[in-house]
């Protein structure tokens, strides 16, 4: 697959950190405004992962926990073309939040061989 078309994690990773760092840096976590941030960074991260011009669906996530010592667990499966489709995931804190955000792309680009091989 051609860096036009792949899943491409390095830019994603990028727009995600960008996204990230856009809404939470030199913030504090309170507890009224999560909603918003959470949209906000959803929102960014979408608008970059379209700037990237990729034939993907996205698919994204965000978890955003107050710092204050309890557990998290996440976990995701996928049952998906391994070699076009892919996930990324971008962990960040600062001393009073977590923040997990996780992109999901399926690849939506038919190759023309495999519509022949199906005709």
């Amino acid at each position: 697959m051609d860096t036009e078309t792949s899943f491409a994690i390095d830019d994603i990773e990028t727009v995600i950190k960008s996204s990230i760092g856009s809404v939470l840096t030199d913030t504090q976590y309170n507890p009224t405004k999560i909603n918003d941030q959470i949209n906000s960074i959803i929102s960014a991260t979408l608008k970059g992962l379209q700037s990237l011009r990729r034939p993907y669906k996205y698919t994204t996530t965000a978890i955003l926990m107050q710092k204050n010592g309890a557990g998290l667990a996440s976990a995701a499966s996928t049952y998906w073309d391994a070699e076009k489709d892919g996930l990324c995931k971008v962990m960040w804190e600062n001393q009073t939040m977590h923040c997990v955000v996780t992109v999901f792309g399926t690849c939506v680009n038919v190759e023309k061989d495999e519509v022949k091989k199906e005709e």
